[in-house]
């Protein structure tokens, strides 16, 4: 399965380590520090089209990590990756 990014850009969705959004979790120091370490790496792919609303984590096959910054919000990207059902289905109840 895929998970669609925006802008003809698709990850393969057991890569995804995380989707995060991108204006509450850069509160913290901690994440915008690591924000800006994998930006100065060269392992971030910004999809254009818009202002950033959320970051995805993936880990690819050589075990690197890359950031995705995507302007479709976090909410969006769970409900089309299919994690909120997922959820759903671990709580035990029945749909």
């Amino acid at each position: 399965m895929y998970l669609h990014l925006g802008q003809n850009v698709v990850i393969r969705m057991k890569d995804i380590i995380g989707i995060f959004d991108l204006e509450t979790t850069t509160i913290s120091t901690t994440t915008r520090d690591y924000l800006a370490a994998v930006q100065k790496a060269g392992r971030v792919v910004s999809i254009p089209g818009g202002i950033p609303k959320s970051f995805i984590l993936c880990c690819g096959k050589d075990g690197e990590t890359t950031v995705y910054t995507s302007q479709i919000s976090s909410s969006t990207l769970m409900k089309r990756a299919g994690f909120f059902r997922n959820i759903s289905n671990v709580s035990g109840e029945r749909k």
